[in-house]
């Protein structure tokens, strides 16, 4: 991967890194799409960034089901509500304003109504006055006079329990932002018919206005498998509770999470992303440093970021610490600087890397790739407006910087600007035909132009030119497997797996291993394949991120709903920004909700059981 880190859409799947081309073969199933798919006990469910959709086929309810009431009992029910609710919005955060209350008579002929009188009642009666109170408390409701309502409506749950009366009465306390009280007679309600929607909702609302934003979302999802998926109300609700929970869930997580190094392919792709120039003399391996002074962590540093492994990355961040803590760097400091900006940004420690970026172009003004790694920081923060200016910064210090034209061709791809990228990988080349990646991103953009001839061109003479390159295999495999050429591009897949064993002391990249993945899986549904390949991929570099959201795609796909929730809660834990963590935990949370609910409502799991299929890969 060539790329600078990219900011992450707040739709798309999380930890996904910004690799134009590879970044489509993932985003086909989560991000381009909007989309987690994953099937429950037969519930094939989509949660998009618009709401959550559910697809379900017709199917026969078991004996063991709770039943439904009829259409004729569902319609009084309905029509009882919409008498109650007039007046009212059930879903304000704040208790509304409430003008003087409207006196509201009861019905002269009504008994004095208590525990005492009611036990002499007959059914008959109790139902029959039971049914007085309930309208007469709607009156009461419409009135806005919510203390006569909750006392009619308590009065009439005292003739007879009933989960309509218990739904009302929790109206009038949302109506006064008494959310408990909601919560309580919504749970009666719903302690009688386990399948009303009404109570559902309300109690869901009521709960995200307690924050209590899982129970929220248990409810609002079985609501909408109760109603067949069609209350775009609740979809959207499903959406925001997931959003909630995840952005506090993910400020929770990030305030003691520690600053650790993302996977060796993430950071061995972002440092092959810079060409390799020359160390700086006197840094040289042939200088003897002494490793206790500043200059001698510096060159202890970049000797270890050549052995391009895990350890290798971890020793250099190391060094390059130490080496500004002792000091006394001379000429070298600005470079320090820019090495410990670099891996404090790949650590996701964002301010500190920016403060250190900064210094290193006060200290050297002339240092381009300070100003090119600002650019990428920005970029992946959401602030490509800052990532323009550090460009034209660079520009000022040197027009004829191949580097800093192949990273703005990042800025513009990203930005969907294709002409303008194409334009600027062309110039890089022109700068430094010697650099495979420009190639590769120029073949990318033709292809995301629609020029297919160009861009297979391209990679054509790339292989021609960078025959012992695996990049170049790697991402021509890609656009091959995205033209549906399934045998040609696991051909070129299997080519870039032996040169990178062959290049295994040097650090394997797992990439074409995933790609080839996730080319059996379209290709001849290959699961059991496809998983071992991602696990082969996981072994050699646990933290790869798109390992872990290729592997949790593969289990969605097969329903295996509980292990993807294991790689959804990984994923979680390799994110490296806030909005990497906010997906992360929306996936992995819509995924346990699921399971929460077939465990809370077995009769909505028998109901469904086989009625959903999958959705195919789009």
């Amino acid at each position: 991967m060539a790329t600078v880190p990219a900011p992450i859409p707040p739709e798309a799947p999380a930890i996904l890194p910004s690799d134009p081309s590879l970044w489509d073969r993932i985003s086909n199933w989560v991000s381009e799409h909007k989309a987690v798919v994953y099937t429950v006990a037969g519930v094939a469910v989509v949660v998009t960034a618009a709401g959550a959709v559910y697809y379900v086929q017709k199917g026969s309810e078991p004996k063991d089901a709770t039943p439904r009431p009829s259409k004729k009992e569902r319609r009084k029910r309905k029509q009882a509500e919409r008498d109650a609710e007039k007046a009212a919005a059930t879903t304000t955060k704040e208790p509304p304003q409430q003008p003087k209350a409207a006196s509201v008579e009861v019905a002269e002929e009504l008994p004095e109504i208590n525990e005492a009188t009611v036990l002499a009642m007959s059914e008959e009666e109790r139902k029959t006055y039971a049914a007085k109170l309930k309208e007469a408390g709607n009156k009461a409701y419409g009135a806005k006079d919510f203390d006569k309502a909750i006392d009619l409506y308590s009065k009439a749950v005292l003739c007879k329990p009933d989960p309509v009366y218990y739904s009302n009465r929790a109206a009038c306390y949302n109506a006064r932002g008494q959310w408990d009280k909601v919560v309580e007679d919504t749970t009666a309600a719903l302690n009688l018919d386990p399948q009303y929607i009404k109570a559902l909702n309300r109690r869901a609302n009521a709960y995200d206005h307690l924050g209590k934003y899982s129970e929220a979302l248990l409810d609002f999802t079985a609501s909408c498998i109760i109603d067949n998926f069609r209350n775009e109300q609740s979809a959207q609700a499903v959406e925001k509770l997931l959003k909630k929970f995840a952005e506090s869930k993910a400020k929770e997580i990030l305030a003691t999470k520690p600053a650790k190094l993302p996977s060796p392919t993430f950071v061995g792709n972002y440092l092959q992303s810079f060409r390799e120039r020359p160390r700086p003399a006197g840094l040289e391996d042939s200088v003897e440093l002494p490793e206790d002074s500043g200059k001698g962590q510096l060159q202890l540093g970049l000797r270890a970021l050549s052995r391009k492994s895990g350890e290798g990355y971890e020793q250099a961040a190391a060094a390059f610490d130490k080496a500004i803590e002792l000091g006394d760097l001379g000429e070298y400091e600005a470079l320090a600087y820019n090495m410990r900006g670099t891996f404090r940004c790949l650590m996701g420690k964002h301010d500190e890397a920016l403060a250190d970026l900064s210094k290193s172009i006060e200290l050297d003004p002339s240092m381009t790739q300070s100003y090119i790694k600002r650019a990428s920081m920005n970029l992946e923060l959401g602030a490509p407006e800052k990532a323009e200016e550090d460009f034209e910064n660079a520009f000022k210090q040197d027009p004829n910087d191949p580097d800093i034209f192949y990273h703005r061709a990042q800025l513009n791809f990203i930005k969907g600007e294709f002409a303008d990228a194409a334009k600027d990988y062309q110039k890089s080349i022109d700068l430094d035909r010697d650099f495979i990646f420009s190639h590769i991103q120029l073949g990318v953009t033709q292809y995301k132009m629609g020029s297919i001839a160009s861009s297979m061109a391209t990679f054509r003479r790339c292989i021609k030119n960078f025959d012992k390159t695996p990049d170049v295999y790697n991402y021509y495999g890609e656009l091959l497997l995205d033209q549906g050429k399934f045998e040609e591009a696991i051909q070129k897949f299997d080519t870039a797996i032996e040169m990178e064993k062959a290049a295994k002391p040097m650090g394997m990249n797992v990439l074409p291993l995933i790609n080839k993945s996730l080319a059996l899986f379209q290709w001849k549904q290959d699961f059991a394949e496809a998983e071992k390949l991602c696990q082969k991929a996981l072994i050699i570099d646990p933290d790869c991120d798109i390992a872990v959201a290729t592997m949790a795609q593969l289990l969605l796909q097969q329903g295996k709903v509980t292990d993807a929730l294991h790689y959804f809660e990984r994923a979680a834990e390799l994110a490296r920004t806030e909005g990497e963590l906010v997906n992360a935990l929306s996936y992995a949370e819509a995924t346990r909700t699921q399971i929460l609910v077939q465990e809370k409502y077995p009769q909505l799991a028998a109901k469904l059981s086989g009625m959903g299929q999958p959705m195919a890969m789009r």
